[in-house]
């Protein structure tokens, strides 16, 4: 079950050790990061630009007929429009003239009035509601603030032919924009792509390495650590980092960058009107650390809430069948539920954070945009700045607010990657505890000489299990290992496989010490049958095999045939392509028992260990399993352990275990007619025999 408690001690939330740590992992992936990071700044650009870019057609090309114009000779070389063999240059395009030429040239402005436009001599402030028209004979006058200005009438005609260069640049800025909205977008998908297949092959890689080094690790480590967590570990908190690699690693450049040119830009357009802007800034980090405290609490709460529903969860579901034994359901379903209010009180606390904190940025951008609409509106009605900046400076402002709303998400995904890295390091830097020598021996064939020299283990320390024991087994031996519950039975045959090391003594196979083989090699030559059969998801077929392509499909009918389960295996719809459902669920545990030793024999091992073997199988198929040993014990040692002592009676040795001592070594006959413990424990067992023997 897992342990929620440990959820409860979150590090920081930035830890430099641990991001250096987990960015070694994108050193393989550099060149991809950098792409991404190249094209965010590519992305970034598209994005402040749109605005500026409608700043430009809006005073430029919208409302730029505006402007007063000079009225120049039609061969002088500038941007213009040529009118009654006049030039006619608006003021931001006169800037490259020289400023003789421009003293004694006339202005000229276009102004509307009641949907009519006129040309008038001189620069006007283009503002219908401050001047009037009065037509005298077949001219017209223009009337502002008591003074007059000479003004003629243009026909539709002429005033199209004054905004056909707006009319070209609109065109051209609208192709512009399609343009940067279509690169932007192909930039962005790409990024995001590439950004997630690099982010998945980081935690490919990471779970790989979790799983690896969780494989490495022995039974002593699996006993300390409950399956819950480490499960967890490989699926939760690698879920955690692929977040922060997708969604804080690269997309943080994209935040700052446009943080930065936001403002770089509303500067450089307007450092007064700027300022005012970001003077809302202060009041948005003050709100961001007062949230960022709190939601880290509340963040820890809810982790610690969610730990105990999966805790619970997992508890209940897997004895689920005990639940209903002793009709529990109730009590069961009471716990869930307050379990289960307690998570939805966390995450409705987190909730309300979030509910208060997004509403009051809101209010402070609102604010920003009523100092921007307040001062810049005057300004623009003053003349001082164009209406153009005005908008750019509202889309600006606006956009500016949306990287502080990400970032307080990023801080989120960050402090969870921090913790979930941290217990995934944990998991890493736990060492092998059962290591390969400098030069170890690998095994191409055993001849299966077993000797215990002087052996003392413990679990855990001083707590011995097994007590300076020695025996000796010789090759193509059949020794069983008796004795009650705790003896040490099972813990020898752990010790054989080098499971676990001893503390002291010798183990040795063939008169190597085992300290001194490959242990992988080691492993192979022993093939194990255990009383509780594990049965992997898949097929019959599958099962026998592990993934060993080297036993061909003819071997595995071969050896079920031996153990006898190729009767029950060929009624099976699919026979060997049967499906096999979590641990082998769907099968009687005698079926799993003869499965097991199939797969057993399918590897040829030279030494064979059966582990309470036959202790679940009812009558008729221990005789099933008792015609199949006959034939499989030959020519290979075998190991036994077993409570039914019916299933050794013809070993070549029996060992009896009391207490973690050897207590005795003797044939089946040789032991009963020494009358000691495994006389009394044959007589326990056969106690109706010896009544009617004695009778």
């Amino acid at each position: 079950m897992t342990n929620f408690h440990e959820e409860e001690t979150l590090g920081k939330a930035y830890d430099s050790k641990l991001m250096k740590r987990l960015l070694t992992y994108t050193k393989p992936y550099w060149l991809y990061i950098l792409i991404c990071v190249i094209l965010l700044m590519a992305v970034t650009l598209g994005d402040l630009a749109r605005p500026y870019i409608l700043k430009y057609a809006i005073d430029d090309s919208i409302r730029g007929y505006l402007e007063p114009m000079y009225v120049l000779h039609k061969n002088t070389v500038v941007e213009g429009i040529t009118y009654k063999d006049k030039l006619y240059v608006r003021e931001k395009n006169a800037i490259s003239l020289s400023k003789e030429l421009l003293e004694d040239a006339e202005i000229k402005t276009i102004v509307k009035s009641k949907g009519v436009h006129y040309l008038v001599d001189g620069a006007i402030k283009n503002d219908a509601d401050e001047f009037t028209i009065e037509k005298k004979d077949n001219s017209f006058l223009l009337l502002k603030d008591g003074d007059r200005y000479s003004a003629t009438l243009l026909s539709d005609e002429d005033y199209r032919l004054f905004r056909e260069n707006d009319i070209f640049n609109l065109k051209s800025i609208g192709k512009i924009f399609l343009l940067i909205i279509i690169v932007s977008f192909i930039f962005n998908y790409t990024q995001v792509y590439i950004l997630n297949y690099t982010s998945q092959k980081i935690i490919f890689n990471i779970r790989q390495e979790i799983f690896s080094h969780l494989q490495k690790m022995s039974l002593s480590y699996f006993d300390k650590n409950p399956v819950g967590r480490l499960v967890t570990r490989v699926t939760n908190d690698t879920e955690a980092l692929n977040e922060m690699y997708s969604s804080v690693l690269v997309t943080l450049f994209k935040d700052v960058f446009l943080l930065i040119g936001i403002v770089i830009t509303m500067l450089n357009m307007n450092v007064k009107l700027a300022l005012f802007s970001l003077s809302v800034l202060p009041f948005i980090i003050i709100a961001s650390i007062i949230f960022r405290i709190n939601i880290r609490r509340v963040y820890r709460t809810v982790r610690v809430q969610l730990a105990r529903i999966n805790s619970s969860l997992n508890e209940n579901i897997t004895g689920m069948k005990t639940i209903h034994i002793f009709k529990k359901e109730n009590k069961k379903f009471r716990e869930f539920d307050e379990i289960n209010k307690d998570y939805l009180n966390a995450t409705k606390e987190e909730i309300q954070l979030y509910a208060i904190f997004r509403p009051i940025i809101e209010i402070i951008r609102s604010l920003g945009l009523t100092l921007i609409i307040w001062i810049g509106g005057k300004n623009v009605i003053n003349g001082a700045i164009e209406f153009g900046v005005l908008y750019a400076f509202i889309n600006y402002l606006q956009m500016f607010f949306e990287p502080i709303l990400d970032l307080t998400e990023k801080y989120n995904i960050l402090q969870a990657a921090m913790a979930s890295s941290e217990r995934i390091f944990m998991i890493l830097d736990t060492e092998e505890d059962i290591k390969n020598g400098d030069n170890p021996v690998a095994l191409e064939s055993v001849k299966g000489k077993i000797e215990f020299k002087n052996v003392w283990f413990a679990y855990e320390k001083d707590n011995w299990v097994l007590r300076d024991v020695s025996f000796t087994i010789n090759p193509g031996e059949t020794v069983a290992f008796v004795g009650a519950t705790g003896a040490g039975k099972t813990s020898i045959i752990s010790l054989i496989n080098r499971f676990y090391d001893i503390q002291k003594g010798q183990i040795l196979i063939d008169g190597i010490d085992i300290k001194y083989l490959d242990k992988y090699s080691l492993r192979k030559r022993i093939g194990i049958v255990l009383q509780d059969v594990f049965l992997f998801t898949g097929t019959i077929k599958d099962n026998i095999r592990l993934n060993n392509m080297d036993i061909s499909d003819e071997e595995i009918v071969d050896v079920a045939k031996y153990v006898n389960a190729h009767s029950f295996i060929e009624k099976f719809p699919k026979k060997y392509e049967e499906p096999v459902m979590e641990r082998g669920s769907t099968l009687s545990a005698g079926q799993r028992q003869l499965l097991a030793f199939a797969r057993a024999l399918a590897f040829k091992p030279d030494i064979l260990v059966l582990d309470e073997a036959t202790s679940n199988i009812d009558t008729e198929t221990e005789l099933l399993i008792q015609d199949a040993l006959d034939k499989i014990v030959k020519g290979r040692t075998t190991i036994a352990i077993a409570h039914r002592l019916s299933t050794i009676q013809r070993s070549n040795k029996i060992v009896v275990l009391h207490k973690g001592r050897i207590r005795e070594i003797g044939s089946h006959q040789e032991l009963l007619n020494k009358g000691g413990m495994y006389y009394d424990l044959y007589r326990l067992q056969y106690k109706e025999d010896f009544q009617d023997n004695n009778q």
